[in-house]
């Protein structure tokens, strides 16, 4: 698109609301919110409380799961024509596992002018306040449902099985046991997950435990609000345990004769088999002298 062209286009604000203390809505986003021509909202009745709260009159628009395309196309026109919009999720930073991300996309093939305005994310403050590693962590927001997308479920709770980085979870009360109970079967009871509820809310609360520990609790308590569950990554001894137990009536030699027979040259197996159980080279090499 000419740089002519992509002046007269309007600009796509991310504007990240509250999950749940109107307090942590930032000025800056009140100011884009009164200045954008319009709104579009994930759910305009939930929107017109916070716009009410904050006198914000700007004109709204609907954008969710079901028209995200066809309504999208309407957006991309309007902003193409000089209109300034603000998107708006529920709660929380538009684009995190909503439509807002179908709509980001579309500006990008049209060369729209895309703004993150930021706020709350309930994932990234579940995962600071939850006691777990935060050096790198696997989001996954809601796991897909098993009616309607069954193999996608289980790719995901496969992938999860050998995630050693640290996993967030998004649930509904109503499904917070059945999650629970999956996840045991899994990743295993002895597993340790922080579950954090109501985030910035009156209720709010961290469960630091472990998986068959929290089935246990939430069978006796009924869940109430909505949660996230910040769940422990594998951990090195178990990875390490995994591999003794798949190599043990496998010797070095068979491994690399493996290998080798594969079409692997010998330096490079002589590495793989090192990495594979946790040993030095050298003693691997030793073994490989004689074959």
């Amino acid at each position: 698109m000419l740089e002519e062209e992509k002046k007269m286009s309007g600009i796509l604000y991310l504007v990240a609301t509250p999950i749940g203390n109107m307090e942590d809505m930032t000025m800056r986003a009140i100011r884009i919110l009164k200045e954008v021509d319009l709104i579009a909202a994930e759910d305009t009745r939930d929107s017109m409380k916070l716009l009410n709260y904050f006198d914000i009159d700007t004109p709204t628009t609907s954008y969710h799961e079901y028209n995200r395309y066809d309504k999208g196309r309407i957006l991309i026109d309007k902003l193409l024509q000089g209109t300034n919009i603000a998107l708006v999720t529920d709660a929380g930073t538009p684009g995190i596992s909503d439509p807002g991300e179908v709509l980001v996309q579309m500006c990008y093939e049209e060369g729209i002018c895309v703004v993150p305005v930021p706020g709350a994310v309930a994932g990234i403050n579940a995962l600071i306040a939850s006691g777990q590693k935060t050096r790198s962590f696997a989001f996954e927001a809601f796991l897909p449902s098993e009616k309607t997308d069954k193999k996608e479920r289980r790719m995901v709770l496969d992938r999860l099985k050998n995630e050693s980085r640290t996993i967030i979870l998004y649930e509904a009360p109503h499904r917070l046991v059945k999650t629970l109970e999956v996840l045991r079967e899994t990743l295993g009871e002895e597993r340790e997950l922080t579950i954090c509820k109501e985030l910035t809310k009156k209720h709010e609360k961290f469960l630091k435990t472990t998986i068959g520990q929290a089935i246990e609790f939430y069978r006796e308590e009924k869940p109430r609000g909505e949660y996230v569950l910040v769940i422990a990554g594998k951990s090195q001894e178990e990875i390490r345990m995994e591999k003794e137990a798949e190599f043990a009536n496998v010797t070095i030699e068979e491994r690399l004769r493996q290998l080798i027979n594969e079409g692997t040259p010998k330096k490079e197996a002589v590495r793989m088999v090192a990495d594979e159980r946790g040993i030095s080279k050298r003693e691997v090499y030793q073994v490989s002298i004689n074959l």
